[in-house]
């Protein structure tokens, strides 16, 4: 199976980093976040990758012609004009990058990798968010529901530190209360082929009319997540993994 990644955005957001370098190569622990992405589909059997470029996708493509040394040990003998690897430490992945265009929507870039894709079912989601997910179960809820599409489902935490007040004195104080319930489109998609039935061009939204339409036709399935999840939309958010991922219990780490 291939999981398709949006990488192609803007990230405006983020700007303090976007500006340099798209939004999914802004590293968390050293490691840009596609890679942590593309770390929790391995760990879950998952090494076939698609990724949607767009804004500065020349840097990701740079970045991965340049994976095997990024990851081994090497030694340049520059006299001789030689390289010597000496350990290597890269994944068993098979990486597609393909150019879907600067000012795409997300279902447009969906639509522009369909025949990279295939006839077979596919996971999708975007280049900016890691959880503890158990892709494997998302995937078995996903072909039991025998629907076109799966939605992982999350509740995010409240953003801001909530009082709980009575007259003029504070009663409690919650740093992260739980949010207002909702359930929200975490990404973690598992599609079927037929979904690019749904695209019409590179100005659709993937959440707008495309979903729409599957739900309103009963084709869309959610997989409610109860456990970590978090998107790098901001630099707060951005801190708030780094400092995750620094004290060595980095929720979405489901792998050694």
């Amino acid at each position: 199976m291939k999981a398709v990644i949006l990488a192609g955005g803007l990230g405006t957001r983020i700007s303090e980093e976007s500006h340099l370098r798209p939004k999914p190569m802004i590293e968390i622990g050293g490691k840009p976040i596609l890679w942590h992405i593309m770390k929790i589909y391995s760990a879950h059997g998952i090494n076939d990758f698609v990724i949607c470029l767009g804004y500065k996708g020349y840097i990701i493509k740079e970045y991965f012609a340049n994976y095997f040394l990024h990851m081994s040990d090497v030694t340049f003998d520059m006299a001789a004009n030689t390289m010597e690897v000496h350990e290597k430490h890269v994944e068993p992945w098979r990486v597609t990058l393909v150019d879907t265009g600067e000012s795409s929507m997300t279902g447009g870039r969906l639509r522009r990798v369909k025949d990279y894709v295939g006839n077979e079912s596919f996971c999708f989601t975007y280049g900016d968010g890691v959880s503890d997910l158990n892709i494997r179960q998302t995937i078995e809820a996903h072909r039991a529901s025998g629907k076109i599409a799966t939605v992982t489902a999350i509740q995010p935490p409240g953003r801001y530190g909530a009082l709980d007040i009575k007259g003029s004195a504070v009663q409690s104080f919650q740093e992260k209360p739980a949010g207002d319930g909702a359930w929200i489109n975490g990404g973690f998609f598992v599609l079927e082929p037929q979904v690019f039935d749904y695209l019409y061009s590179d100005q659709d939204s993937f959440e707008g009319e495309p979903l729409l339409k599957l739900v309103r036709e009963g084709q869309l399935n959610a997989h409610q997540h109860k456990g970590f999840w978090q998107a790098m939309d901001t630099l707060r958010d951005k801190n708030q993994l780094e400092a995750l991922w620094a004290s060595g219990q980095a929720p979405w780490k489901q792998w050694e």
